[in-house]
């Protein structure tokens, strides 16, 4: 199909030009994306949003002729990159054009790059193979790109594996290896979407300084409109394979037309906190004096040890959601984990119902577990991919003496609680969607009818409209049966829609403790202030669809 002439006029100056992209299944021959059209100037920034499976990530892989071979292709339609259109372009043409005129930022950075490789040596393999630059001048750009991130001490990154780096740090690799060439084109593929909301602002605005410095075409894909807010020139709205609406950021939140578009806008969560309830007298959890440190200093080591949580004071309340927040690195889950046991604190007293965990060994510590249990970041990695749904949630009852008739039946009757049927319950868990696999790891851990459900960043990687659903089935399951809830975030956003309580960590150290609404509206601690002035859209009502009149907190 040629363009028609409006549609060249329009795409005249674009970097970037799609016209009727259709993506089909190899097998199947299903439209997985179905005539999309986007255009992106330099210097722009477009953001593609959807939830998962809208097709985003699908269009920007057919973009970068990354579409794998054996199951997608593309069906029709065009992509023009600068001129020329690749949907037609060979392996080794589409090859040239990567790094050059296009490049790509995926979501974790570790599957970007070469475990065994240095990150100097990652980035020269770039300018060797797509340049003819001599070695000298190789090093002197790979340095000149590495300050440009803004990464510390480069000499130490160039000789650093990627293990030895943060993610945050992981990620201005990436970035720097897209951008050492100068393409015209940057493809960002969820690049924050797993960092804490420090990291995810420093990202966001080196993204821009960079698009504004090279004059870059930008295509960010998203599932938040948090971040379209921050950084968006236009908007594209994904569902199901299609575009639904397109328009420039002011028009998409503030007057969007679709249905759908105003779900996912209204679904993220506010800064602002849930009103205040009353909550009962009754400590479920009292953790005095909590420490974890790694390592130990020795006659043939003198290396100091690392203290990753120091002092910890906390207690919870049947019924109560404390939450536990701060940036990676903080300790938040070293706490989680000393609480449930799953590593070993090197000091202070955790107290369930009474009974110290932290003193507990063989069989007491064994049946005390069964009231406490936890649902993990990732859902597929916590279920076995080799037994149906059913057998996973049965599984601890049935360890615990509970005869088998019984516990499928209590299976049942928890998989209607959160929200699925009893008839999907031999399937198997990569049957499922991400947010129907965490509703099945919370239905596991209440088999076990704990009276504290410690949840670890349980919702960070779902798609904010299934986000919404599964903090609304927290709060419902806390109120119909009164479990105390442990929930371990990096996002204010989500800990103002759901905890009662907040505990903000900073480097192993409860900096500040306090109401939810205390805490989020007049924050004691300056690194309070940091996390919240860092929240993406923290400036916008989204629920509805206007900016706040006031700053929600003074910087």
């Amino acid at each position: 199909m040629n363009m028609t002439d409006l549609q060249r006029e329009t795409s005249r100056d674009a970097v970037l030009s799609i016209r009727d992209l259709t993506v089909i299944n190899r097998k199947s021959g299903r439209n997985i994306v179905e005539r999309i059209n986007v255009d992106i100037r330099p210097g722009e920034t477009v953001c593609v949003v959807g939830e998962s499976g809208s097709g985003k990530s699908v269009t920007s892989l057919a973009v970068m002729g990354l579409l794998p071979q054996h199951s997608l292709a593309i069906g029709g339609g065009e992509i023009w990159l600068a001129g020329e259109n690749i949907a037609q372009a060979s392996a080794s043409r589409l090859r040239q054009l990567r790094a050059c005129k296009m490049a790509m930022v995926f979501q974790e950075p570790m599957t970007a790059l070469n475990p065994v490789m240095t990150i100097g040596a990652q980035l020269d393999e770039v300018l060797r193979i797509h340049s003819r630059l001599p070695l000298s001048k190789r090093r002197e750009k790979v340095m000149g790109i590495l300050e440009a991130v803004h990464l510390p001490d480069v000499p130490r990154i160039v000789a650093s594996y990627p293990h030895q780096l943060s993610g945050g740090q992981r990620q201005r690799v990436v970035i720097a290896m897209a951008l050492v060439l100068e393409p015209q084109l940057l493809i960002a593929d969820e690049p924050t979407t797993a960092l804490d909301v420090t990291t995810q602002k420093q990202i966001l605005r080196l993204i821009d300084e960079l698009r504004a410095k090279h004059n870059t075409a930008v295509l960010f894909i998203t599932h938040d409109f948090g971040t379209v807010s921050e950084i968006a020139d236009r908007v594209v709205v994904m569902n199901s394979g299609k575009v639904v609406e397109t328009g420039n950021r002011a028009q998409i939140l503030a007057e969007p037309r679709e249905r759908y578009t105003r779900l996912l806008i209204s679904s993220v969560p506010s800064l602002i906190p849930k009103p205040e309830e009353a909550l009962s007298d009754e400590v479920v959890l009292q953790v005095s004096g909590l420490d974890k440190q790694y390592g130990k200093k020795t006659f043939f080591s003198r290396k100091e040890p690392t203290l990753a949580v120091s002092n910890v004071d906390l207690a919870l309340r049947k019924g109560e959601v404390l939450g536990i927040v701060g940036e990676s690195g903080s300790g938040k889950s070293t706490v989680a984990r000393c609480i449930m046991r799953l590593i070993e604190p090197s000091g202070g007293q955790v107290l369930l119902n009474g009974e110290n965990m932290a003193a507990l060994r063989g069989e007491p510590l064994r049946q005390l577990r069964r009231r406490i249990q936890i649902v993990f970041q990732d859902p597929y990695r916590s279920l076995n991919p080799r037994q149906p749904v059913g057998e996973s949630i049965i599984e601890g009852p049935l360890n615990f003496g509970t005869e088998r008739a019984v516990a499928w039946r209590k299976a049942a009757d928890l998989m209607r609680t959160v929200g699925l049927s009893e008839e999907v319950m031999n399937r198997y868990p990569h049957q499922f969607s991400g947010g129907q696999r965490q509703r099945i790891c919370i239905a596991r851990a209440l088999a076990m009818e704990p009276s504290l459900l410690v949840a670890d960043e349980a919702v960070s990687a779902l798609d904010v409209s299934v986000q919404a659903e599964v903090l609304k089935l927290l709060r419902e399951i806390r109120e119909r049966t009164g479990i105390a809830i442990l929930f371990i975030t990096h996002d204010l956003r989500v800990a103002a829609q759901i905890c009662d309580t907040i505990a903000v960590m900073q480097r192993g150290r409860v900096v500040e403790f306090g109401a939810a609404h205390q805490v989020l509206a007049n924050p004691a601690d300056s690194y309070t202030r940091k996390l919240i002035d860092a929240a993406p859209g923290r400036d916008w009502d989204f629920q509805n669809f206007r900016p706040y009149a006031n700053q929600l907190v003074s910087s």
